[in-house]
């Protein structure tokens, strides 16, 4: 396949770029920065990936790139693991809504159409809760700064469905936990025996390990069956209790010294409600597509996030 990726360059996105590579596939990433690309996505290391200069939120010459491409990765957005200001979630929001909007443009005017579009949202659709279990088929929260994202996001992806012969998928993304991320923050402390539950302790934590959710993208661009919403996250969720105290086993360290509350909000303002206050959820429809998880529990997971750092 010949696949574009925006966001190539994060996280999760550099994962899924060696990933196709690695199967055969041709990538074109499209990147803010073709200097920066380079550096993350050496040519020497990735002899398959084209980078292609792109502003997110307007329209431009970048959008011929997906004419031709068999399947298009929409991952890019600005990050919400910083503080809150309303100039930061207005950017939060326009990075998804906005740039989805371009993408789906871009879909549409293109002579030779994707087949797929694989557009990302997250488990904040859902809301916070520490009694409620969510699945695919669970309302949206109401009154929620990360869910009223998350709906934007969707809804303009949802457009792509009046493109004659596109697929829709669209990943909602639980806390990723691979050398990156959300855990790479909790991995300095626990490393200076100053680790522990963050908060209550309590809230739910649903979580999946990068390689598992690497394995969900590549099979929603090449499993022409996958159509729709899927919540990609591991099945077993847990409190983040549990969460410490497996990354303390795997680190070898201890896991008894709480993070309070106030700390986490004044790294991430109103940020801190997505640590705090978490959701239980669950992959349902993965799970009835009998998709394999490599990593399926959290103590898996953190043991093979720690071998690799």
């Amino acid at each position: 396949m010949k696949v574009a990726i925006t966001g190539g360059t994060g996280f999760v996105g550099s994962q899924l770029t060696a990933a196709l590579q690695q199967a055969g596939h041709e990538v074109v990433v499209l990147t803010r920065d073709v200097a920066r690309a380079r550096r993350v996505l050496p040519a020497a290391t990735f002899p398959q990936v084209t980078l292609v200069a792109y502003t997110p939120q307007q329209s431009g010459d970048w959008q011929t790139a997906i004419s031709g491409c068999d399947g298009v990765v929409n991952l890019a957005g600005a990050t919400i693991s910083e503080r809150w200001s309303a100039a930061h979630k207005q950017a939060i929001l326009n990075s998804r809504q906005v740039g989805t909007t371009k993408i789906v443009e871009a879909i549409a005017q293109a002579d030779v159409k994707p087949q797929v579009l694989v557009s990302a949202s997250a488990i904040g659709y859902y809301g916070t809760s520490e009694t409620k279990t969510f699945d695919e088929t669970s309302a949206p929260a109401d009154q929620d700064f990360l869910s009223h994202v998350c709906q934007a996001w969707e809804a303009e992806a949802t457009k792509v469905k009046d493109i004659e012969g596109v697929r829709l998928v669209i990943p909602r993304i639980g806390i990723v936990l691979g050398q990156g991320g959300a855990l790479e923050r909790m991995l300095t402390p626990f490393r200076l025996f100053a680790g522990g539950p963050i908060g209550s302790g309590r809230q739910w934590f649903s979580w999946i390990h990068i390689d598992d959710l690497v394995a969900v993208l590549v099979r929603a661009l090449t499993d022409h069956t996958m159509s729709g919403v899927y919540n990609a996250t591991a099945p077993t969720p847990v409190r983040m209790a549990t969460v410490c105290e497996a990354l303390g086993q795997a680190l070898n360290r201890p896991s008894w010294l709480p993070v309070p509350d106030f700390v986490i909000e004044a790294l991430l303002g109103d940020g801190a409600v997505v640590v705090l206050e978490g959701q239980q959820v669950l992959p349902k429809h993965l799970q009835a597509e009998n998709f394999a998880y490599q990593y399926p529990t959290v103590e898996q997971a953190m043991q093979a996030v720690v071998a690799a750092t």
